[in-house]
Formats: C-alpha cells, sequence, structure tokens
C-alpha cells in the first residue's frame, strides 16, 4: 500500500503566526483523529531559488506575510477522502476555524491557499 498526502501551501500575516500556530495544533491533532497518520506544517525561510518560480510569487505574499507549506499523510485516497467527509463537520474544527477566517481579524484566506492531493511517485 502506498500513502497518500493533501499538500497546500498559503500565506498568513506574521503578527498572526503565534495565534495560528496554536489552532494548527489542535486542527492537527483532529485530522489524526480522522486517519491522518501524520500532520506536518513548516513557515518558509528560505524560498528563492535562481531560475524557479517561487512560492512567494505563487501565493502572491506581501512582505508582513510568512508562507505555509505543509501536508497532511494518509494510508490511502479513501483514507483521504473519507477523512475530508469527516473533518470539516467536527464541531470542534468550526471553533478553531471560525476565528481564523472572520473579516474583522482575517488571519488565513483560503482563497489565496494552493492545495491538491497527491499519490507517490518516488519514494526511497
Amino acid at each position: 500500500m502506498t500513502n497518500y498526502i493533501d499538500g497546500f501551501v498559503f500565506p498568513i500575516p506574521k503578527i498572526h503566526l503565534e495565534e495560528y500556530r496554536t489552532i494548527a495544533e489542535k486542527v492537527a491533532s483532529i485530522w489524526k483523529e480522522y486517519g491522518a497518520l501524520a500532520y506536518f506544517e513548516y513557515v518558509g525561510e528560505d524560498l528563492t531559488l535562481e531560475g524557479t518560480r517561487s512560492f512567494l510569487d505563487l501565493v502572491d505574499a506581501k512582505e508582513e506575510e510568512a508562507v505555509v507549506f505543509g501536508w497532511v499523510v494518509f494510508a490511502s485516497k479513501e483514507d483521504r477522502d473519507l477523512a475530508n467527509k469527516q473533518v470539516p463537520t467536527d464541531p470542534r474544527m468550526k471553533d478553531l476555524v471560525e476565528p481564523l477566517t472572520q473579516s474583522s481579524k482575517m488571519i488565513f484566506d483560503a482563497s489565496r491557499m494552493v492545495y491538491g492531493g497527491f499519490q507517490a511517485l518516488v519514494k526511497n
């Protein structure tokens, strides 16, 4: 069996990064309850390489924003599909996500997030 991952990249205002981290740690636990094998989020540090398009360009990050890159590992696409149905309906998610997306304090804009599901190509 080959793992399946969901990957995502998004910008977030640097001033909200610690608040986001606290929420993301709770969200990670919920994903794992619904079948994720592992959950990772990293903050961009070295995001440019001459001759390539950067994550900064991809999400149109502003100077005051950090770029978060993450992925969630599942045993299979089927497990991922089931989790993607269950997690959004978990009542804890509303309480965690709503503060991130309120217009009065928008710290996460899902319309600027890049997302996709991926099957393994090389596993070494």
